[in-house]
């Protein structure tokens, strides 16, 4: 049977684009903002574009903070998309301005130390070794960004010798900045998977895999 999958609609992100490239890898999808609908499918992605802050209160109007607890609580797999990876984190700086996010990892989203902002573009990766979200991807593969802002040192220290700790992908523009994070039910883009051409349906696909 085809897996579940939930785009999480809560006013930001681009929803039908992430939706038909999720189709293509087989998974049954569907763009919701219910809570029951969205805790209960085998996959939830959330995506995100624009402020830091208009996301996360966009994203805490619909309970998705609350969602994304309680997946992640049964071991249920969540997928954040660009601003919907930033809010993951303990908080975000823009502006001087700073907004707390879902605290699911700490650290802190901020500005890139680049000469030319915004990172709009396609870049290389560097995936470490275990990775499955990209799996099958080569070295050279380039994905496809578009952000100001983002999260430059990570910060998390290890919980147990007993429980691997998060596998973090980096790229760089002007300086390293964490381009994905998979840890255990919780993975996250800061890039566009559904806009990276063949090498961003892999990852898509490595990740309904998953389910």
């Amino acid at each position: 049977m085809s897996k579940r999958v939930v785009i999480l609609d809560y006013g930001s992100g681009n929803l039908r684009s992430a939706q038909r490239a999720l189709e293509r890898t087989g998974a049954d999808v569907s763009v919701t903002d219910d809570p029951h609908t969205a805790v209960e499918a085998d996959g939830l992605v959330v995506p995100g574009v624009g402020a830091f802050s208009s996301c996360i209160e966009g994203l805490r109007g619909v309970g998705g903070d609350r969602v994304i607890g309680k997946r992640l609580a049964g071991g249920r797999p969540v997928l954040g998309i660009c601003v919907g990876m930033q809010v993951l984190f303990e908080r975000g700086v823009e502006h001087g301005v700073a907004s707390d996010g879902c605290a699911e990892w700490p650290g802190t989203v901020e500005r890139l130390q680049a000469p030319i902002v915004p990172h709009m573009g396609w870049n290389t990766l560097q995936a470490p070794e275990g990775t499955r979200l990209f799996a099958g991807v080569g070295a050279d593969e380039r994905f496809y960004f578009v952000h100001s802002y983002g999260v430059l040192e990570w910060t998390m220290e290890p919980v147990s010798p007993h429980i691997p700790p998060p596998l973090v992908t980096w790229s760089t523009h002007g300086s390293p900045f964490v381009a994905a994070v998979e840890n255990g039910p919780l993975a996250a883009a800061q890039f566009h998977p559904e806009k990276s051409g063949d090498a961003g349906a892999r990852v898509l696909a490595n990740w309904v895999g998953t389910l």
